[in-house]
């Protein structure tokens, strides 16, 4: 089937560096600490962040998958983009090669952003993947864009530019 591109985009409130240093820069710490009950941790097995760094997610037992790795192809802190790219885990369901994301918050409005997310699915030779594998994917990577937005909703001084971390 090759490459499935697939593309989305949400509005939020929040302001796009706080955006990105939550969900890219330290959504390493912060995500397990708000998806608690499916995201057990997530770990840097190679690098600390910057290009060609390796992290790996790993799930709680609650969740249907085991662990994710991703590799960081793409990093600019002053355009709020990121790319990465899913190169391992049961999230792939034994389908995909690999998934490849490009990740920008552009401003919107007074104050908030519009978060661009474009994936490339590859697919392994003559396998085919539903649009309903697909959706199921964009449901859980937009879900936690939304409770990242939530808590910095409610946490105003969170990854402000004199604030880098959580509160």
């Amino acid at each position: 089937m090759g490459i499935i591109k697939v593309s989305q985009s949400f509005k939020t409130k929040v302001t796009p560096d706080r955006m990105f240093k939550a969900l890219i820069l330290d959504g390493h710490n912060l995500c397990p600490q708000l998806m608690f009950s499916s995201i057990k941790s997530i770990e840097y097995l190679q690098g600390d962040g910057d290009v060609g760094s390796i992290k790996q997610m790993n799930f709680t037992e609650a969740s249907p998958f085991k662990y994710v790795k991703h590799r960081i192809d793409g990093l600019d802190k002053e355009k709020y983009v990121s790319k990465f790219t899913m190169f391992e885990g049961d999230a792939l369901m034994g389908k995909l090669d690999w998934i490849a994301y490009d990740v920008r918050f552009e401003a919107y409005g007074f104050g908030g952003c519009v978060c661009k997310i474009t994936s490339e699915y590859k697919t392994k030779e003559n396998v085919e993947i539903n649009e309903e594998e697909i959706e199921l994917g964009k449901d859980r990577a937009i879900g936690m864009y939304e409770v990242v937005e939530a808590y910095l909703l409610a946490h105003p001084h969170a990854y402000t530019s004199s604030n880098t971390t959580a509160t």
